[in-house]
């Protein structure tokens, strides 16, 4: 059976070269019972190309976990094939991606401007980023912090009322370029921010006493190229040494347990880590400034997607944080707090526990620099739509973040130190 596999198995690299459509390619769900089973996981994955959603490499599957991985259309029936003949038990999560994907859009808001509630290409989100500073100049300016490797300037946003002395917290969205959901939050944030202020005495207080740093999307490089090339694009752009392949995982390229554990060492990989710590344009500027404003920032929260999941230090170990009973109370309360609006469940803790281990983590990175609160968020959905979360979504979980993140920040603020 085995050498059938090799056959098929051959070339694949293809794919990445065009315009890419995803016509028949298929998003699989199995929960491996077994090491042999593991196995058959690992074996598929080095003769063809899977992309691993959750979790993200084919390294970091064990027995018992739920596994989720996209396979190419003329492949799909074969791996199907050999799953069967494995007794595996899966489902089918996407049928037709292609589908998923054109059925992604399905905002009622048609406009080519800017809208909270669909999809923003980049040029509209930086536009954005202007026009929010502009009209809000009381509340909001913007900066540059830096650039990428395609050279596009780092927008950042610094929301608050002016006042002496202020402590900070510092959110981000978009480290990983196909979870669309999470600069969609950060551009909804900023909007509650600036208009519920003065009506809502929680953000009004927040802002009064507090300055809020978000960083729209982190890696633009790569969400461009999601765009306009291949929405399934997680990496930098980055051109690697001595490599064909593109790109570096912004998100294991910190300083944090480096390439120790759940990030690769090869620049193909999904979870490649860089040449080294900060080799990557946007995770440098991201620590530079962070570095910079050590005194006052409080706070680190980081947005990714998909699985629900509230997470905090650390996942380069599985040793617990110092703080860890009161960062697992607080995430407790603001997975509550979540919860309260659409009943939406969130699964929280420490990430190597609570996922899996990976190293060179931004929230590690930002604990390990002193700063207590560092949670990552991973919001909609659990798998049904996975990185492909419709647009009409939108609004209903970036509703229910706010809750959490609210929360988190009126907690930083009582308990300032």
């Amino acid at each position: 059976m085995w050498a059938l596999w090799v056959l098929i198995g051959a070339a694949s690299v293809s794919a990445h070269l065009q315009n890419l459509s995803f016509d028949g390619q298929k998003v699989f769900r199995m929960i491996p019972q077994n090491d042999e089973q593991v196995e058959i996981l690992n074996f598929l994955a080095s003769i063809m190309e899977v992309d691993f959603w959750q979790p993200d490499s084919v390294t970091l599957v064990r027995p018992k976990m739920q596994v989720d991985f996209r396979i190419e259309a003329e492949k799909s029936f074969d791996v199907e094939d050999l799953l069967k003949e494995s007794g595996m038990e899966y489902q089918v999560l996407i049928d037709n991606l292609q589908a998923a994907l054109d059925a992604q859009l399905d905002s009622t808001t048609h406009t080519a401007s800017h809208s909270y509630q669909k999809y923003n290409n980049w040029d509209t989100i930086a536009a954005w980023t202007a026009d929010i500073a502009a009209q809000n100049p009381d509340l909001v300016s913007r900066s540059v912090i830096g650039e990428t490797y395609e050279g596009r300037p780092m927008y950042l946003l610094k929301m608050g009322k002016s006042g002496p002395n202020k402590k900070a917290i510092f959110m981000d969205c978009g480290f990983h370029a196909r979870e669309w959901i999470s600069p969609a939050f950060c551009q909804w944030f900023v909007k509650e921010a600036v208009e519920t202020y003065g009506k809502d005495t929680v953000m009004t207080t927040l802002l009064d006493k507090l300055d809020f740093y978000v960083l729209p999307v982190v890696n633009i490089d790569g969400y461009v190229y999601t765009w306009t090339k291949n929405r399934m694009w997680r990496k930098t752009r980055s051109k690697n040494a001595n490599s064909i392949c593109i790109g570096t995982d912004p998100n294991r390229n910190f300083d944090a347990g480096w390439c120790t554990v759940g990030a690769s060492k090869s620049p193909c990989a999904a979870t490649y880590c860089g040449s080294a710590p900060e080799s990557e344009k946007e995770t440098k500027a991201l620590a530079d400034f962070i570095r910079e404003h050590l005194s006052t920032i409080k706070a680190y929260l980081t947005i990714h997607s998909y699985s629900q999941l509230l997470l905090f230090p650390y996942s380069y170990t599985y040793d617990l944080p110092p703080d860890y009973q009161e960062l697992n109370s607080i995430a407790s309360a603001a997975s509550k707090e979540l919860a309260s609006l659409h009943n939406t469940t969130y699964t929280y803790g420490p990430a190597a526990k609570t996922i899996y281990p990976a190293s060179g983590g931004s929230d590690d990175w930002a604990y390990d620099q002193g700063i207590k609160y560092a949670f990552t968020f991973e919001l909609r959905d659990t798998g049904r739509y996975g990185f492909l979360l419709p647009e009409s979504q939108i609004k209903p979980t970036c509703e229910e973040t706010l809750l959490a993140v609210k929360y988190i920040a009126n907690y930083v603020l009582e308990h300032l130190y």
